[in-house]
């Protein structure tokens, strides 16, 4: 679970909180026309920009800024240096031992291709092509809360004409220009929270899981080929190493 994410959203909702009941009461920032015009307004526009199914598997890359796995480049490249090691002595049927331990289906998938006695560029091949497929879904996830996060405002603005337009019509009825007025306003909160909370911090989130993930995957089918190829376990920990800061590259073989 990805602290910083929940934290980061229940504190900002947290503070907006205290400083309304600063000011007065909570509940009369609660008005369901506007939150019907904001939240109806955004999932409908962005529906007509998305097709509904890209929106349905949009709720899954969602989960990913919230829920995720450690990820530690250090470790990776110490993992597959120990598998290279592995190949090199024992050959290459030898890492058919060694998939048990590997959860990743993705590791999962090049190992087993490695075992089957794949060529190390066709595997590198395969591997790229499924890592561009994986970040055009995850780019999608990320575009459509900003299109979420761009309508909300748009919709909160509509709201505030609506509100004005039933304020205007209805000026002989003091007691009508409180109510319109409140929609006017808080369709416009509303608006505001929903891009400047969620989507659009959400998204930048996404994309940066995304990096993550692709960083992840592209040391495991750059690990592999060179497995494949027989390199020296000292020459692919320089290779990999290109791939991620200096703070983070620990030396394997300088240990020892």
């Amino acid at each position: 679970m990805d602290l910083s994410t929940i934290v980061g959203i229940l504190a900002a909702f947290a503070l907006m909180s205290i400083a309304i009941m600063q000011g007065g009461a909570f509940f009369i920032f609660v008005n369901i026309p506007s939150a019907v015009i904001v939240i109806g307004g955004t999932i409908g526009a962005t529906l007509v920009h998305y097709p509904f199914k890209e929106m349905l598997g949009t709720i899954n890359v969602i989960k990913k800024a919230f829920f995720t796995h450690h990820f530690s480049a250090a470790e990776r490249i110490e993992q597959l240096i120990r598998y290279a090691g592995k190949a090199r002595k024992e050959g290459i049927l030898s890492l058919q031992s060694v998939t048990q331990e590997v959860s990743d289906p993705f590791f999962l998938k090049g190992l087993q291709m490695a075992v089957d006695g794949h060529e190390p560029e066709k595997l590198k091949e395969v591997l790229d092509r499924e890592i561009e497929y994986l970040e055009d879904r995850h780019d999608q996830g990320a575009d459509i809360m900003v299109a979420m996060g761009t309508y909300a405002p748009a919709m909160g603005m509509i709201g505030t004409l609506i509100g004005l337009v039933q304020m205007l019509q209805t000026m002989n009825d003091p007691s009508t220009i409180g109510p319109a007025m409140a929609v006017a306003l808080l369709t416009t909160f509303y608006g505001s929270v929903i891009a400047n909370v969620l989507c659009l911090p959400l998204s930048g989130k996404l994309k940066s899981r995304s990096q993550q993930e692709r960083l992840d995957k592209t040391l495991i089918a750059e690990g592999l080929r060179s497995i494949l190829e027989g390199e020296n376990p000292r020459i692919l920990e320089q290779r990999l190493h290109a791939y991620v800061a200096p703070k983070e590259r620990h030396s394997h073989f300088g240990k020892r």
